[in-house]
Parts: C-alpha cells; structure tokens; sequence
C-alpha cells in the first residue's frame, strides 16, 4: 500500500464529502428518497476511503518509509514497533487524518445503525456531517498532507518526541478525540432539527446514545492524559489547568450538561432549546480546542506547533461552524413548539440548576483560557492564569453542584417536595458531616478545604448507593425480592448510580492529594538516606541502562519503615540518542491509601544526584474515579432501550417547518 494510494484516497473522499454534504440534504428539502438515500452510500464510502489512507500511512511508519516526510520528521529505525505505529497519529498531520477517520466512523455508525430514523432526518444528519468532513478533509490535503515525498529519501528520521513515546500517549488521543469528534454527531443532529423546525422525546432518544459514547470516550482521553503527566512529567501533579487540559475538559463539561439536557428532552419533552443549543456549543468547544492546539498560539507539552496559516483555516472554519450554528438556532429556536411544563422544584428542575452551574464552570475555564491569549495578541501585556485563579473561582462554584448531584434523583418529575427529598438523604448526610468533622482533627493544613472536600466526597458516594437502595427497595422487602429488583433495574439506572459515585471517588482523590502532598527535594549520594512522609529512603546507587533507542540512569531507592522494607522505587533519567532529549520516568508503587512517587534528576558532578519524592495520599482514586465513571457510562448504554428502542415517529405528528 504506496503513500501515493493513501493520498488518492483522501482525494476521493472529499469528493465523496462534497457529495454527502450536499445531495442528501437537497434531497430531503425536495422529498426524493433516491437522493436522501445516497447519504447513506457516501457516508459507508468516506469511511472505507479514509480508512485505507490511514492503514497506508500507518504502513509508511511501520516499515520506515523515509520518502514521505512526515515519516522522517517523526520516526526512526530504532524506535520501537509500537511507537512506529502511534507514532503515526503523534504529529499533526497523522492526528488530523486519525480525527477526520474518526469523523467518517461516526458518520457511517449513523448511516448503519439508524435505520429507525425517518428519512429527511437521517438525510440532513448525514449531510451536515459530510460538511464537516468537506471542511477537514480540505484543509488536511491543502495544508497538511500526511503523504508529501521527499526525493531524494534520507537514510534515517529525525524520532518521535520523547514525550510521547510512552504507552499512555500513545492511545490517548484516540480515546480524546472518539470523544472529541462524537460530538460532531450531536451538533449534526442538533442542526438538522432546527432544520426540520422540530424536536421532540424520539430525537432526544437518538441523540442519547451518541452524546453518552462520545461523553465516555472523552471522560477515558481526559483521565489517561492525567495519568500520563502525572508518571512521564515527573512532577507529582495530576492536573495543571494548561490551556490544553482546559481545551479538552470545556466540551467534557458542556457534554455532561447536554446528557443531563437530552434526558429531560427525552422523558418530559422539555428543555428542548437548552439540549440543543448544548449539542452546538460541545462541538464549537471541541473545534475551539483544534484551534488552540494547531494555530500555534499555545505552547505546550501536547501542542502542536504550527505554521499560522494552518491556525487561520481553522478558525475561518470554527467561526464558520460556530457562526453558522448559532445564527441558525437564534432563527428557528425560539419557533420550535413549547415543551411540559414544570415547577421550580422537580427533577427538571434539578437538572436545569445542574446546567447553569455546569455552563458557568465551562465560562470560568473558558475565560481563564482565553483572556491571556486575548490580552497577548491584543499586544496589551503578558498576565498568566494558573492554578490559584482556577483554585478560587471553579472549586466554589463546583460545590454547588456537586451536593445538589444525589438530590436530583429524589425528585418526582413535574413537581417534587425537596423536603421530602432531603429526608431520604439524612442518614447520608450525617455520616458526611461526620466524615468532614473527623477530617478536621486530622488535617494538619488547609483544614476547611480537606473536610468540605472529604465530606463532599462520602455525600457523593453514599447518596448514591442510598438511591440505588431506594430503587430496589432495601430492607423493606425480602432480600431475595430486592435482588430480583436490582437485576430488573435497567442498565441506565445502574450507569447512572456507578457515575454518581465514581465521581465522589475522584473528589476523594483530588482531596488527598490537593491536601495531604508531602514532598522533599534532596541531593544524596548512593548510601545516604532522608526521612519523608514516615519513611526513612536510602539511595543504594545509580546504574546505567540501555533501552531499545535510550540510554538512561536509574536510581534505586529504598524505602523503609520502623527498619524493613516497605517498596523499593527504581525511577530513571533518559536520554534519547537521536533527538538528544531527556525524560524523566518517575517510579511510582500504589495501594489504595496513597502513591509513593520518586524521580532523579541530574548529578552534581560530585556523587550525588538530585531525587525528588513525593506521598500523595489518595491518589490512586482519582483515575479508578474516571475509569468507574466510563463504565458507568457504557452500562448505561448497553441499556437495550438505547440501543434499539428509539421510538418512531407516528404519521399523526409530522413535523411542521417553522415559517
């Protein structure tokens, strides 16, 4: 499979995008099935395009093919077969085609799967999909071709950066942009409602299942690129508010809201404007992010550096999408039909109280992402917005949010009693009040903090075990009853009560660590030893290692305690031969209370290195959080009535096109 083939490929499919853009949507404003029809074929087509120039350009990388440029610019014959292979998507070009292949998969999952869709609906999806398929395929073959010759080919390529030839690295962006791009699909159905002038509970229903998938995948992106800076960085945190972190936790925030939103739509045909101005805004977030990481404006661990005409195709893009979106929900929104009706107090109104509260944490982060950069370009100074803004501003306006999470479910849909509601949630309450109390006499600095952060974190965890109890009637039936009830729950129960209290686990985590970090810094000689955290750590020595394409030092620490053993630590500085770039590979031994984490660094050319260590207490439950949280998610989807039961629509309630 020659690059030449590849770059063929990607030729069609754009051809075939502009045909999916354009027919299917002519032929739904006309009424023609035939043409309606062939959205289906070019969406089945794209993909199967995209994928054999993706598969050729994986090939290029995996057997070292030095005329294609990109090719050289990241890889090496030395480099290992498994960073060969990501290291296809570790660049911008192979990213860009990896998002545009993911692009035309979820296309073609519409194309295959939505057969219950009506026609004109499936045709403008479809077609609104292959626009913006047109728009990145464009701008990958005029600015960004994966498959440019070089002639004559040199001997060998200049590797992959360091950085991301880690295992963590390499499936993040996959899992980041399954999540990234999903939303597109959720803007195309967004768009082609407005369209029609109509949404209703069977569109919320459709919806669903793609904003749940794509809100999975990006919950896992997000959690393993913690991961990754939190072992491969070396320096003991877990989140550090870079404005790509916040590139990618923006359209999580937002997707979160519109999950929320299309339940309401769904069962109470309400919210309807709210679900869908949501399903528009994630997307424009998630191509915001594009921009942010390909314009060059940032500089960043994981951003790609680029030549600003590539940043200006894609914000002519953005505005385009962005722009294009709103003014068409500003036009036909406010003509859509009136949803149910409801009381301040109910479970709709609980969770449009959780949409303010999310959409303003994504306007915080938002404006502390952007007002630099603005400030910057603007020439009107330098001002660096970092943690402590992001400490002071998104923690208080999260707790809100978080302690109204277990309510919600409490109450009735319509109209609720939040008495009642509160009532169901005493005996959670008071161990959460006690657990923050208890917190009190044992933190020994940011007290307030640990114990708002502890007994939020129980409240989460046991309120939604409390209602989970309730469903399946707990101690007020026989327990072979309440069993029979639990495995009679549907699965989007069952999702929804893992998430809820996955996201307790992960406030548990960030807890620990935010408050209860010990560190030390020492400079220590093979034989000499420092206290930390309990622990007397002893450095045995430093030896030299050879990997496939490194050289590196690795320490050996010892960590002991009242005298024996309790971990050994063996973290290591690399240099990587052909960039000659150093890594630092920190060690890190888990258990469920807390990391013991250790990195070297540089000799002082006198015997002794640098080793920094840290105790992170409660780390571990930040990303076993995150991972319970996804898996709750795809219980929920694997619920039947998501995957088959999307209701059709009856012939007594066409839709009316707004005038």
């Amino acid at each position: 499979m020659s690059p030449e083939l590849g770059h063929y490929a990607l030729v069609l499919a754009l051809c075939v995008a502009v045909a999916q853009g354009t027919l299917p949507l002519l032929g739904a404003r006309r009424g023609d099935p035939g043409m309606m029809e062939l959205g289906r074929t070019a969406a089945l087509a794209q993909v199967a395009l995209i994928t054999i120039a993706f598969l050729a350009l994986v090939q290029a990388y995996v057997t070292s093919d030095f005329s294609v440029a990109n090719v050289v610019r990241n890889s090496h014959t030395a480099k290992p077969l498994l960073y060969k292979i990501t290291g296809t998507w570790g660049n911008h070009e192979g990213s860009m085609l990896l998002w545009v292949l993911i692009l035309a998969v979820f296309g073609a999952g519409v194309a295959a799967f939505g057969s219950n869709l009506p026609p004109s609906l499936r045709a403008r999806v479809l077609g609104i999909q292959g626009l913006i398929g047109v728009g990145f395929l464009a701008f990958i073959l005029f600015t960004s071709n994966p498959f440019e010759r070089l002639d004559p080919a040199p001997l060998n390529g200049d590797d992959l950066n360091p950085l991301l030839q880690d295992p963590g690295l390499a499936f993040h962006p996959p899992l980041l942009y399954l999540g990234y791009v999903g939303f597109s699909i959720t803007f195309s159905f967004a768009i082609a409602a407005l369209i029609e002038g109509r949404v209703d509970a069977a569109w919320a229903r459709w919806v669903r299942p793609w904003t749940l998938a794509s809100w999975c995948f990006l919950t896992l992106g997000i959690a393993l690129g913690s991961w990754w800076a939190y072992y491969e960085l070396g320096w003991g945190g877990f989140w550090f508010w870079d404005p790509v972190e916040n590139a990618s936790f923006m359209p999580w925030l937002l997707g979160t809201a519109l999950l929320h939103s299309a339940i309401v739509t769904e069962k109470r045909d309400a919210l309807k404007s709210w679900t869908l101005l949501l399903a528009i805004l994630a997307f424009s977030l998630s191509l915001l992010g594009t921009f942010l990481v390909r314009s060059g404006v940032l500089t960043s661990v994981h951003a790609f550096a680029q030549d600003p005409a590539r940043g200006l195709y894609i914000l002519g893009f953005l505005i385009f999408v962005v722009g294009g979106g709103l003014g068409l929900y500003a036009w036909r929104a406010p003509k859509l039909a009136g949803g149910g009706l409801f009381a301040p107090v109910s479970r709709e109104g609980g969770l449009v109280f959780n949409n303010l509260l999310l959409a303003t944490l994504t306007l915080t982060v938002f404006l502390g992402t952007l007002y630099p950069l603005v400030l910057d370009a603007l020439d009107a100074g330098k001002v660096s917005v970092g943690p402590p803004f992001y400490v002071a501003t998104f923690i208080p306006l999260s707790l809100p949010l978080l302690i109204a999470v277990p309510i919600g479910p409490f109450l009735a849909w319509k109209r609720g009693d939040l008495r009642l509601a509160l009532r169901q949630l005493v005996a959670v309450g008071v161990v959460a009040v006690a657990a923050g109390i208890v917190t009190l006499f044992i933190a020994h600095r940011s007290v307030v903090l640990a114990a708002c952060g502890i007994a939020v974190a129980v409240w989460l965890v046991l309120g939604a075990l409390r209602e989970l109890a309730r469903r399946i009637q707990l101690f007020g039936v026989p327990p072979g009853d309440s069993l029979r009830r639990l495995v009679g729950l549907p699965r989007a129960a069952i999702g929804m009560t893992i998430a809820h209290a996955a996201l307790g686990l992960t406030v548990l985590g960030i807890t620990g660590v935010s408050v209860w970090q010990t560190e030390t810094i020492v400079l220590l000689k093979p034989g000499a030893s420092v206290a930390h955290a309990g622990y007397e750590v002893t450095l045995d020595g430093v030896q030299d290692v050879r990997g496939p394409n490194y050289v590196a030092e690795r320490a050996r620490l010892v960590y002991r305690r009242d005298g024996a053993v309790a971990a050994v630590l063996e973290p290591e500085r690399r240099l990587f031969a052909v960039q000659r770039r150093v890594t630092t590979e920190a060690a890190i031994r888990t258990s469920p209370v807390a990391d013991l984490y250790a990195t070297i660094g540089e000799s002082d050319g006198k015997g002794s290195w640098t080793v920094r260590l840290y105790h992170n207490p409660l780390a571990p439950w930040i990303w076993l959080g995150a991972a319970l949280a996804a898996f709750g998610g795809f219980i929920s989807l694997s619920d039947r009535r998501l995957r088959v039961g999307a209701p059709r629509r009856t012939r007594a309630a066409a839709p009316q096109p707004a005038e």
